[in-house]
Order: C-alpha cells, then structure tokens, then sequence
C-alpha cells in the first residue's frame, strides 16, 4: 500500500526519548537535534531512516530525561589556557578588572563537557522503535489517502463518461444548427448537399473532443493501477494528474457550449483535489 509523508513516532526509555516527525517533501531531508556527544552517531540515525523512507521532511529529536542527567566534566588544560588569554589581553591593552568565574563564564562551552555514561546500543532500540512508530502511522495515513483518492477518481470517470454524452449531442446540435443557417441564408438558391455535407463534417471534427476523452479515462485507468501498488507513487501519480489536466483543458478549449465549460470546470475542481492528495503520498 502507498505511504503517506505526514506522520509522528517517538519511543522512550531508560531516561531516553526520540522524537521524528515528517512532513511532505520532494525529496528526503533529514535533520536531527541531538547531544553533542552523540554526534559521531549522526550517521547511524540517518541510514536507520533512509533504509524505510525514500522522501519527507524529517525532523528527529534526541533528548534524555533528569534519569540520565550527565555529570560535568572541566578540561583543565582548556580552561587554563583560557585564563592566560584573557590576562595577556587585559595586560596588552590595559583592560581594568579581574579574570574572575563570571568571567570564564562566557567560554563554559568550550572547556565544560557532558559526560554521559550510556549505551549507544540502546539507544539505537529507542531511535529504532521512535522509527517503527513513524512508519506505522505513514502506512495507516497511506491507506486513508488512497481510500480517498480512489473516491475522486471515480468521480472525474462519472463526469468524464458525461463529458461523452455530452460531446456526442453537442456535435449534432452543432450541425443542425449549421444546416438551418446556410439554409435561411441561400432560400431560393440550390444547395449542395455534398459540399454542406463537407462542411458539418469539418466543423464536427473542430468540436471533436472524443480523442481527449479516450485519454482521459486512460489515464484514470493507470491512476487506479498505481494507487495498487506498494512503495513510491507520488511521483507517478502528480505526472498523471499534469495529464488530466491537460486533456480537461484541451476539452474546455475546444469547445464553447455552456454545459460542456461547466462540467470541465467541475472537472478541473476535481483534478485539483486529487493533486492536493496526491502531494502527500511517498
């Protein structure tokens, strides 16, 4: 079944939680918020979901609880050094006052280090789990966008064998409405029936719209046969919705009469919805 790109997991353990929420995107873009001593790990988590997703916006968030809070680490060496600099500027341009702990205060990032003791492994299950959870409501988001879409597809195949109808008694009415003028305008003169007989069949052709219904409901053939398939539609999917549109267009343009504009508005209407699904779909 397709999978939605809209979704939300998270797993919590031992004092660790992860977070991953995705949103539509093109492509996959992956952006993770996580303690600095985890970033070597980065990596790790990126492939984790690369492994289950093609495309999405996903944001991950790492984070652990006061359970495992880390016990603070001074680099000595770092701070002392620091130290030095600050009193080698106050001497060099004659800055008053004393390197004091407000002081150092302002550089804490750079000599103050978390040191947690925790299990890389483990949180891999936690992060595994926040991912199984995401997936899980993609596929559930999935199966209600492709119920949905099979709905509007339906729909634009109804207005589209009206469309048919509709083409067929346009084009006759388009005729007899030719035949009546050129009649009214040569009485008294003779027709000829062969040349008046050219001319209703050239304007029927102009009227034609037959072609782009065939292509249409083609189209929405192939729409239905995707929507079947499991992994990555949406691209498929927004290709054959251009198509759609397209061929509603050329019928819109084809023709003048006013049932035939209403319906390709309506059908217009509806192709638009099906694009806004669409969009979220894998």
């Amino acid at each position: 079944m397709a999978q939605s790109m809209t979704g939300f997991g998270s797993s919590e353990k031992n004092g660790c939680r992860v977070e991953i929420r995705s949103l539509n995107q093109r492509f996959l873009d992956i952006y993770i918020k996580s303690p600095s001593f985890l970033n070597q790990h980065e990596m790790t988590f990126r492939n984790m979901l690369r492994e289950r997703f093609s495309r999405g916006k996903f944001d991950v968030n790492i984070s652990f609880s006061g359970e495992t809070a880390a016990d603070l680490r001074v680099n000595k060496e770092v701070a002392g050094r620091i130290v030095i600099a600050l009193r080698s500027l106050q001497q060099d341009f004659s800055i008053l006052g004393d390197v004091d702990i407000s002081s150092m205060a302002y550089f804490h990032d750079m000599f103050m280090e978390a040191d947690f003791s925790c299990d890389i492994e483990e949180i891999k299950r936690v992060f595994e789990d926040a991912v199984k959870g995401l997936e899980n409501m993609r596929n559930r988001e999935g199966r209600y966008l492709v119920e949905e879409l099979g709905r509007m597809i339906s729909s634009l195949e109804a207005m589209n064998r009206k469309m048919m109808e509709l083409s067929a008694e346009t084009a006759q009415e388009a005729g007899r409405r030719l035949k009546e003028k050129l009649c009214a305008l040569l009485e008294g003169s003779e027709i000829d029936t062969g040349r008046l007989n050219q001319e209703i069949a050239l304007l029927a052709s102009k009227l034609d719209i037959s072609e782009e219904i065939s292509r249409l409901d083609c189209h929405i053939q192939q729409f239905r046969e995707i929507l079947r398939n499991d992994g990555i539609v949406g691209r498929k999917l927004d290709f054959l919705v251009q198509e759609l549109n397209r061929e509603v267009n050329t019928m819109s343009s084809k023709s003048a009469e006013y049932d035939i504009s209403r319906l390709s508005v309506d059908m217009k209407t509806e192709i638009e919805k099906i694009r806004e699904q669409v969009q979220n779909l894998q």
